[in-house]
């Protein structure tokens, strides 16, 4: 075989990965698969027609977002949702924000304020029309850019992994329509803020943005036990 088809080989093998990893994540984000119950692998397998091999492989991936919890011999299971983990890593995140905003206000250019903006006004129009599914892809793409934005890839990957651990949590408060006004006026503040680069002013929006969001899924997963 040449090396020109073990590249092609290659390829293919990452995008079935990346592919369905999305697929399998989007599941159980969106609860397709309740949290706490038994991953099954062959109506899996079935639905994205896939062999186990790859399916396990998706799982071992999801089990280092700590969305899947892997036991040996027993089976795979939706990881639980912990209220003292999600406390932690809402913590976590906000001392990240405060980061965030700083740097990104500092580094942005202004195509890079002109994206920002484009994105929120995606958001607008999501949360109009009432699509909260919608808002909540185009605000994991909102924080992410601005994330993006301070410099340090090191932070980009540690914030895109505490994201994906609230990932879930964060799209049970979207179905909430109050919830998201209020996000959407806190999300106005901080494009505000960084148009003027006002560092600190972001740096603390951020910070107050995901306070609020960490006291509402609290709230939430406490109505829910």
């Amino acid at each position: 075989m040449s090396l020109d088809q073990l590249e092609r080989l290659d390829t293919s093998a990452e995008s079935l990965h990346q592919r369905l990893l999305g697929n399998v994540r989007d599941l159980i984000v969106r609860g397709g698969l309740a949290e706490g119950a038994r991953i099954p692998e062959a109506e899996l397998c079935e639905r994205f027609g896939v062999s186990r091999t790859p399916l396990r492989e998706v799982l071992k991936s999801l089990s280092t977002e700590g969305l899947v919890t892997l036991r040996p011999n027993r089976g795979s299971i939706v990881t639980p949702l912990d209220r003292e983990g999600v406390m932690q890593a809402f913590e976590a995140k906000g001392v990240l924000e405060k980061f965030i905003g700083e740097q990104a206000t500092r580094q942005a250019t202004d195509e890079d304020l002109s994206q920002v903006s484009a994105v929120h006004q995606d958001l607008v129009k999501a949360e109009s029309v009432g699509d909260f599914e919608a808002y909540t892809r185009l605000n994991a793409v909102f924080h992410l850019k601005l994330a993006t934005l301070a410099g340090n890839s090191e932070i980009v990957t540690f914030y895109q992994r505490l994201e994906t651990k609230l990932r879930s949590v964060r799209y049970r408060i979207n179905l909430e329509p109050t919830r998201l006004r209020a996000s959407l006026s806190e999300h106005q503040g901080i494009v505000d803020a960084l148009f003027v680069r006002a560092r600190l002013d972001v740096a603390d929006r951020l910070f107050e943005h995901n306070t609020a969001t960490a006291r509402v899924v609290l709230e939430q997963l406490a109505l829910d036990r």
